[in-house]
């Protein structure tokens, strides 16, 4: 055997062994979030609960479709509004700033605390935006949400309650989609994060190891940002990384799944690779600045492997890059090789990983329908497409996590929201669309060409073991390029 072919199959079986013990561990958090419970704690009544003080955050930059529609939803705040201090934190270099101007003053004359906060520059980008409100910040909670977001009139009232322990630091809840059903790649989307809300976050928690702030939709109390560092805007991700400091100080924090924020997705290819390349190379550079914490630190072994597997969880885009373009080499390889066969049986890894994951979003899925077959029905053409399209993303998102890894600093790129609700609404020739065309598109679409013809030796070959992977990389990688092109094209 050439040295070559032995470098190509052990990083190859090396990725493979990477994706299956991420599927395990997100079966774990399957299993967790099946057996284990945790009750909310009960809203209070006006007559036994004194309401703390609170700040709402709203870090913004260029956003004339959403913010209005955001300060509307703030100002309708169940909430004493001599307790309350809303901030709009604006870093906006276009015409949003006269709009908040305008739109904020006659709230200002009926006496509601909002104010309108501007810095000399962007330094820090939203982490700098939150730790120059932060020192203004009159509230013992901080609020905090992003322009795409609306939250309901009882937001606070049900997340505040559940500070019941001095040592919780946060409450996350669970993201909602105002536009889930806009378009396909929407579907998706909400396909994915859903899970992640579901089943990850409500896992982690039930089972009492670390989880994250999601970088909105969520309350911190002040003194445990204090307390872990405050703001720091050397990740991309500077809401896992508060998480991870927090919790390391001996912080908690409470997830509460019932508690539903709605939001609007990405609609468009090009936004959905900027919002996927900031969550991914972030985490990727979170997992530098705090892996070997982690190991050194106190917690039990359950909790730092899930960590582990937290922190380095984009890492799997990487792994699934790397097995998909070794296999088809060495699917030829392995006709001159049958010897070697049995190692060649690790690609089995592939279909316990699949049903492992099956399982996880299925979970997902039945728990909002509660009907074993509505969720199976449901479940197989989107947990297909949807890993058909995270396959596809998988060049761009391995990029994004090497950078990461390698110390890479590229700045803060926000995701254009435009107020798409209804599948009326349109951001054809909107501001902040993304128009350009990334040299790697084109390789995404030469590798879907490549998964092409590794479907064709699989059928030169009659060896059909890892054909239906190479046809999901194949309608991964086309549906990104498409997508890529028509929407470029559309936006222009």
């Amino acid at each position: 055997m050439k040295t070559l072919e032995i470098i190509m199959l052990v990083v190859y079986s090396l990725s493979l062994a990477f994706i299956f013990c991420y599927s395990l561990v997100q079966l774990h958090l399957t299993i967790l979030y099946w057996l284990r419970k945790k009750t909310s704690p009960p809203l209070p009544t006006p007559d036994d609960y004194t309401w703390p003080a609170v700040t709402v955050q709203l870090p913004l930059y260029n956003e004339r479709y959403v913010v209005e529609r955001l300060i509307d939803a703030v100002a309708e705040l169940d909430y004493p509004w001599d307790k309350l201090q809303i901030q709009l934190l604006d870093d906006s270099t276009d015409d949003t700033t006269d709009m908040i101007r305008q739109k904020i003053a006659p709230l200002q004359q009926q006496g509601i605390a909002i104010q309108h906060i501007r810095r000399a520059d962007r330094s820090g980008y939203k982490a700098g935006a939150l730790q120059y409100g932060l020192e203004q910040a009159s509230g013992e909670f901080i609020a905090i949400f992003d322009a795409d977001f609306v939250p309901k009139p009882d937001f606070l009232k049900r997340t505040v309650v559940a500070f019941k322990h001095p040592n919780t630091g946060v409450v996350q809840t669970r993201w909602g989609h105002l536009n889930e059903n806009y378009s396909l790649l929407t579907r998706l989307q909400a396909f994915g994060l859903n899970a992640h809300f579901t089943v990850e976050q409500s896992g982690r928690y039930r089972g009492g190891h670390f989880i994250n702030f999601n970088g909105t939709a969520g309350v911190w109390r002040k003194q445990c940002i204090r307390d872990a560092g405050g703001w720091q805007a050397d990740t991309l991700t500077e809401d896992l990384d508060l998480s991870y400091r927090a919790q390391l100080r001996g912080w908690e924090i409470v997830y509460l799944e019932e508690v539903e924020s709605p939001a609007e997705l990405p609609a468009a290819m090009g936004a959905l690779k900027s919002q996927q390349f900031r969550w991914t190379k972030g985490a990727a550079e979170t997992a530098r600045k705090h892996l070997l914490q982690v190991l050194r630190s106190d917690q039990g072994y359950a909790t730092k492997l899930h960590a582990v597997f937290h922190l380095l969880n984009s890492s799997v885009f990487l792994c699934v890059l790397l097995s998909a373009v070794l296999s088809v080499p060495l699917l030829v390889f392995k006709q001159d090789a049958p010897y070697l066969a049995m190692l060649f049986r690790l690609g089995i890894l592939l279909l316990l990983s699949l049903f492992a994951l099956t399982f996880f979003y299925w979970t997902t899925l039945y728990h909002q329908s509660r009907s074993f077959w509505q969720a199976t029905r449901q479940l197989f053409p989107d947990f297909f497409l949807f890993l058909a399209m995270s396959m596809g993303m998988s060049l761009h998102n391995s990029i994004a996590v090497l950078e990461g890894y390698m110390g890479r600093k590229t700045p803060f790129i926000r995701t254009p929201k435009h107020n798409l609700v209804q599948a009326k609404d349109s951001w054809k020739q909107h501001a902040y669309t993304i128009t350009s065309i990334h040299p790697l598109t084109i390789a995404e679409g030469l590798l879907a060409a490549y998964f092409v013809y590794g479907i064709f030796l699989a059928l030169q070959f009659r060896d059909y073991g890892l054909l239906p992977f190479h046809l999901m990389l194949a309608i991964g990688f086309g549906a990104v390029f498409f997508y890529t092109l028509f929407h470029s094209k559309r936006a222009s």
